[in-house]
């Protein structure tokens, strides 16, 4: 395969790659998350959250493809198992030996690691652009910081 020729030095690329994949690694294990409150979510509001929900884990799915695919764009390889996810997220699962919490506490926690999110994006924003002279992956954080942010607010909304 050809060398990875973009304007962007391989240095560069490697740290841009590695943000990327420590990202993938947080909307990844959030979209998992959100699929298990989709599935068993209770409440008065069911139907309400449980489409809230749908909705939100099919925007995660998109983009979790995208920044993948940002990090292969730089030449640079995503992970792609769920022991790589596990190594590098900063996101917290459900216990699986533990009862879920209820319907609020469900969103409460999504809430935060949403927020977590977006502080991440926030923090690595400038890295990209300004280390990095990564103007795409600095454009794709820009593109997720507003898609996570209007999430939160609807789960905030919501409590």
């Amino acid at each position: 395969m050809p060398s990875t020729n973009i304007g962007i030095s391989d240095a560069h690329r490697k740290n841009s790659a590695k943000i990327l994949n420590n990202v993938l690694s947080d909307v990844f294990v959030l979209y998992t998350k959100t699929l298990c409150c989709h599935w068993n979510v209770q409440a008065s509001d069911f139907r309400d959250l449980h489409l809230l929900l749908e909705d939100q884990y099919r925007t995660l799915a998109g983009e979790i493809d995208m920044i993948a695919e940002r990090a292969r764009a730089l030449g640079e390889r995503s992970t792609g198992s769920m022991a790589g996810f596990h190594e590098h997220t900063r996101i917290h699962e459900f216990d699986e030996h533990k009862d879920l919490p209820d319907a609020k506490g469900m969103l409460g926690q999504l809430l935060e690691d949403h927020e977590t999110v977006i502080r991440e994006l926030r923090e690595q924003h400038g890295n990209v652009s300004d280390r990095q002279h990564d103007i795409g992956t600095t454009s794709l954080f820009e593109d997720l910081l507003v898609t996570h942010e209007k999430m939160a607010w609807f789960l905030r909304s919501h409590l």
